[in-house]
């Protein structure tokens, strides 16, 4: 484990939004484990992907901005639950290396990037500074009897040469938590396929078919639930698992938590804490049968 666990916090602006649970249930879990967030001061959108589809130069210059930020906060690495906006982040650095380029983005910010900061996902960090033992030995309720898909989405690893984190193909960092905090993680053959993104706003059609082979994979390998750790997958397999079963005739009836819930409530936190609750499919029962087993 990293003798410093101190970083800058990110949250993105669905942390605060439409995955609040997931900001909730990542800084739930990180004071536990003594992992200390600070929040960056008046951070701003980083553009998602509609940002880099316009404009390269505008959209390094949003990710720019927060990584000055960070600069003045005298910290080394920030740190990001959402993949979306790690893309965008680590893209902004890598584009930011050719000094042209950075030159172009920093006349359009009122601070320069200086190029100081060291960006990773909070997934990164539970795996290669706090590491797989120290998260064991911090478990108390073990997810015993869970058989759980983990998925990782598409852009999660990708490209490789710019995220630097996991295999782009074959990514297994929430794989390998789960099975340190007891979980039964099940080998997914579709884990880094493409849910349809946000492409659920204006073809919803392609996001039901995408997500829907997606679930119907999960429950083909006897999928208890699903662990994900992008709130663009959740919100598709989550929020439109009714629209997908009404659409397709299907009754899929598969929870999809956050990894970073999962690590929750083997740390022994409240559901409350993790905002279970505001998941769309309901986890009662999947919830309620960790740890059966090991009881009787």
């Amino acid at each position: 484990m990293s003798d410093s666990l101190t970083y800058a916090y990110y949250p993105g602006c669905s942390g605060t939004g439409t995955s609040i649970e997931y900001d909730m249930s990542t800084r739930a879990v990180c004071e536990e484990l003594g992992i200390t967030l600070t929040e960056i001061p008046d951070w701003s959108c980083c553009g998602s992907t509609p940002a880099h589809t316009v404009d390269h130069t505008l959209s390094s210059a949003l990710s720019a901005r927060n990584l000055a930020l960070v600069e003045r906060m005298n910290l080394d690495t920030a740190i990001t639950p959402c993949p979306s906006c790690l893309t965008n982040l680590k893209t902004a650095t890598h584009r930011m290396e050719k000094d042209g380029f950075r030159d172009k983005v920093n006349k359009l910010l009122d601070t320069p990037y200086n190029g100081g900061v060291a960006t990773k996902s909070v997934l990164q960090i539970l795996v290669e500074d706090m590491g797989l033992e120290a998260l064991k030995n911090k478990t108390v309720k073990p997810l015993k009897g869970l058989k759980v898909a983990a998925y990782y989405g598409c852009i999660m690893n990708r490209p490789p040469e710019v995220m630097n984190f996991d295999d782009p193909e074959h990514p297994m960092a929430m794989d390998n938590i789960l099975t340190a905090l007891g979980a039964t993680v099940l080998p997914f053959p579709l884990k880094v396929e493409c849910c349809g993104a946000s492409f659920g706003i204006p073809r919803k059609d392609i996001v039901m078919s995408l997500s829907g082979k997606l679930l119907d994979a999960a429950k083909d390998i006897g999928a208890d639930a699903l662990a994900t750790a992008c709130p663009l997958c959740q919100m598709n397999l989550d929020l439109r698992q009714g629209q997908i079963n009404s659409a397709g005739g299907t009754n899929f009836n598969i929870p999809v938590f956050y990894y970073t819930q999962l690590i929750g409530l083997a740390l022994g936190l409240s559901e409350k804490e993790l905002g279970i609750d505001k998941l769309c499919v309901s986890p009662r029962k999947v919830i309620n049968a960790i740890g059966r087993d090991e009881a009787s």
